[in-house]
């Protein structure tokens, strides 16, 4: 009971990360725009959208063959990198001018650099949980930011339902993801959040969630007749028939050794022993893209409508289709995390990226605009 408890607590500690990222996009918007930060000249036009698609899949590759030949070290580095760069334009937005000294007769903003070199120091030298979590929002906040104003309603919609398809693709389908993943965990860098369920836990000292072996994978192992009796071969008719003191009998390698997907076929009791026997889980773990994603059209929607009513989230104020594009991510979230707790990897964007659309259609015809101007669609009839 008291580790369901620490579960839910951690659950709802992410979804206050996700709403921080959404509040503090929301905030800087208008700065960025003001900053000169908008680089695209026709931010309606939706082949950026796939231009960024194939810069994703890109760079996936890239990671991926960087872990298959010892390229960790100079991928974390450029990770590490690209956080004190992101950061540094959040920091440069919210430092006052007065932090500024003449440098050579060109400003150079202090604590915006300051701030970014910290990130870069506490990244490389103590990537513990919370200073990736911190640094987490900090990219959050800026790449949403950057991307939301650079990309119209339609670019934006076209990016997460590509990406949603491609994530699914790759969690289900090839699960190359979860390779990424897993090789990400072990870089000890802000490609996730970080949740910690119990209190001495350490992301420093933890390789992350081990990864998840694909169902072909267990098909190509040798079968060994001896193994008619182990846990990774019982399915549902035989967990049944072991029933609950049967369940009780085993040992804990033998528990860890059953699929917890049979779990959802099992009657209350069965999975009641069952969870009671697994390990607990020491931390909660979700791709910060997870996060910054969906946002993107949370901060496309607040620059580019202004069409029906505002709505004030205290440091921070929004068209109605952005707030309802962010209330269709945490519902997104909830039931993500709910999936997850089950005990299975899924994929994050189909739900996040779903909830985000689906939320933003509802505030933007709530506001008056008709579907094809809420799709992005009328400059283009």
């Amino acid at each position: 009971m008291e580790h369901r408890r620490r579960t839910v607590l951690a659950s709802v500690g992410i979804v206050l990360i996700f709403f921080l990222i959404q509040v503090g996009t929301l905030a800087l918007v208008e700065p960025f725009q003001q900053e000169g930060h908008q680089v695209v000249e026709d931010t309606s036009d939706p082949t950026i959208s796939i231009v960024y698609l194939a810069a994703i899949v890109v760079v996936t590759g890239l990671m991926l063959l960087a872990f298959k030949y010892g390229g960790e070290s100079i991928l974390r580095l450029v990770i590490i990198f690209a956080g004190s760069y992101i950061g540094f334009y959040v920091f440069d937005v919210l430092a006052p001018e007065a932090a500024s000294v003449t440098v050579a007769d060109v400003p150079v903003n202090v604590l915006a650099w300051g701030g970014a070199v910290a990130i870069g120091l506490a990244l490389y030298l103590y990537p513990e949980w919370y200073v990736i979590d911190a640094t987490g929002i900090v990219m959050g906040i800026g790449a949403a930011g950057l991307f939301g104003i650079n990309f119209g309603i339609l670019p934006a919609l076209v990016l997460l339902s590509a990406l949603a398809v491609y994530d699914a693709i790759s969690v289900y389908g090839t699960e190359h993801m979860l390779t990424l993943a897993s090789g990400a965990m072990d870089m000890k860098v802000p490609v996730v959040l970080v949740m910690p369920v119990s209190r001495s836990y350490s992301f420093i000292e933890d390789g992350g969630p081990e990864h998840v072996q694909s169902d072909e994978a267990a098909d190509d192992e040798p079968a060994d007749d001896s193994s008619a009796t182990e846990p990774s071969s019982l399915g549902v008719t035989d967990i049944e028939a072991l029933g609950t003191d049967g369940i009780a009998e085993l040992d804990d390698d033998e528990v860890e050794q059953i699929e917890l997907s049979v779990m959802d076929e099992l009657d209350e009791k069965l999975t009641t022993a069952l969870r009671e026997r697994l390990p607990d889980r020491d931390a909660l773990f979700i791709g910060l893209g997870d996060a910054v994603i969906p946002t993107v059209l949370v901060a496309s929607a607040a620059f580019f409508i202004d069409t029906g009513p505002e709505v004030s989230l205290g440091v921070a104020s929004a068209s109605l289709p952005a707030v309802t594009a962010m209330g269709g991510i945490l519902t997104g979230l909830v039931v993500l995390l709910w999936l997850v707790l089950k005990g299975r990897a899924h994929a994050g964007l189909p739900l996040l990226n779903g909830g985000a659309i689906a939320g933003y259609l509802i505030g933007a015809l709530l506001s008056g605009l008709s579907i094809v101007e809420a799709l992005g669609l009328d400059s283009f009839l």
